[in-house]
């Protein structure tokens, strides 16, 4: 990737909806060459995917939690069941496996409390590799963002 690939990553992190023509004028290239390098960043892999991003709030999900999950054994059968169940879970919406003194984290938006303790109780605490979850719920956001700090090129 060069310098020119990473102006387009840039721009296309700010706003994703442009235009193959507004991004082209941006970075200043002219339209086609500026759409093949588009279109090479996503064969590559690079970009992912082009989504919208929602307003919870607005969408009735009022509650982020942080879950940190300590299971019982590392065992690959143990992961992999627990994996499983984070896949099947729309409620999770990341998931990192983590060093230091919890084996995950997840974070997690539910509409309510109530909701939140259904998920945990049916499903995360239900999970047989799981020994014990401690979960903070998010006061308020200080800082959201999916822009990726891009200094190459």
């Amino acid at each position: 990737m060069d310098k020119m690939d990473y102006r387009i990553l840039a721009e296309i992190q700010r706003d994703g909806t442009l235009s193959s023509q507004a991004l082209a004028e941006r970075v200043g290239l002219s339209t086609s060459p500026c759409w093949r390098r588009v279109r090479r960043l996503e064969k590559q892999g690079v970009i992912r995917a082009n989504v919208a991003i929602l307003d919870p709030e607005k969408v009735g999900l009022h509650v982020t939690a942080i879950a940190n999950i300590l299971l019982e054994d590392h065992h690959p059968d143990s992961v992999a069941e627990f994996d499983r169940m984070v896949a099947e879970r729309p409620e999770i919406l990341e998931c990192f496996a983590t060093s230091g003194q919890q084996d995950y984290t997840l974070k997690v938006i539910c509409e309510s409390i109530v909701a939140y303790d259904r998920l945990l109780n049916e499903h995360i605490l239900s999970c047989n590799p799981v020994r014990t979850v401690r979960t903070s719920f998010v006061l308020r956001g200080t800082k959201h963002t999916t822009a990726l700090p891009l200094t190459g090129g």
